[in-house]
């Protein structure tokens, strides 16, 4: 039994690290795409369309319907979506712990409202609220990153509300107040620090779900738009073309796929590390 447990546990090391790995490399992609990448991104080359992967040292990845380089416009793809996930996780993470940690300092109405909230948010199919929302505002790189953002910040908000609302009961919240430090200090210096690591574990598991989202906004054709591209874009372009030149959707596809489950893997390791019953 012994033996097996620690193979087990080999195994899972293994798993982690080679998920770390990958995510490492689709980061380093996404960061130095203009130099790794050989193309521009709507660079065309109309005598080399629908290449197939492979078929040339021009062209590793293959070409898509307008000649452009499949791997080109994967690592330029990789950085805008990881871009934008991270924004939208952080953005989600800021707005949903303040208002959790005015919801556990105020109490009363302002808690209330936030359970509204919270309970408004949770009973609607996000994807019908985006659409809503982009048909109101319109399709921009920022409206995404605000929609990402109202994607998450409700796991954030009930979470803070419920560990700093420990802090008061506690008591020593009260009595830092007493003493007259403000309460948006006690908030960043004392309370903040005890729950952080809750918050972290919250933000990795949220971050393929991020992915998700603009992946399926895009798919559809509400999300990032020409010229700029995701993995969303390409996936979403790709579709019709997949009895003809299936590379086109199907590389952004098991990008799409590796990098949520390297995600999902990494944040179950950081949750088993940093939370208390993990330890």
């Amino acid at each position: 039994m012994a033996q097996f447990i620690n193979v087990q546990k080999k195994g899972s090391d293994i798993l982690v690290y080679c998920s770390a790995g990958l995510l490492l490399i689709f980061f380093l992609c996404g960061i130095f795409a203009p130099w790794i990448a050989p193309y521009d991104l709507e660079q065309m080359d109309l005598a080399s369309r629908l290449a197939m992967p492979f078929s040339s040292f021009a062209h590793i990845l293959g070409t898509d319907e307008l000649g452009r380089d499949v791997f080109s416009r994967l690592v330029y793809s990789l950085r805008l979506s990881f871009l934008l996930a991270i924004a939208g996780t952080v953005l989600g993470a800021i707005i949903g712990t303040s208002l959790g940690f005015l919801a556990a300092r105020f109490g009363g109405l302002v808690d209330d409202t936030l359970n509204a909230a919270v309970d408004f948010t949770a009973s609607l199919p996000f994807i019908i609220l985006a659409l809503t929302i982009l048909a109101f505002l319109g399709t921009n790189v920022t409206v995404i990153v605000v929609i990402m953002a109202v994607y998450g910040w409700d796991r954030y908000a009930r979470l803070t509300r419920n560990l700093a609302r420990s802090a008061y009961t506690e008591g020593y919240a009260n009595a830092l107040e007493g003493l007259g430090i403000p309460t948006w200090r006690i908030a960043i210096k004392h309370i903040l620090p005890n729950i952080a690591s809750a918050l972290v574990v919250n933000m990795t598991l949220n971050f393929p779900g991020m992915i998700l989202l603009e992946t399926s906004l895009s798919f559809l054709g509400v999300g990032v738009q020409p010229p700029m591209s995701s993995l969303g874009t390409m996936l979403g372009f790709g579709r019709d073309y997949l009895t003809t030149a299936w590379w086109i959707a199907v590389i952004p596809g098991v990008v799409i796929v590796l990098a949520t489950l390297s995600m999902s893997i990494l944040g179950d390791f950081v949750q088993q590390k940093l939370e208390p019953q993990g330890r």
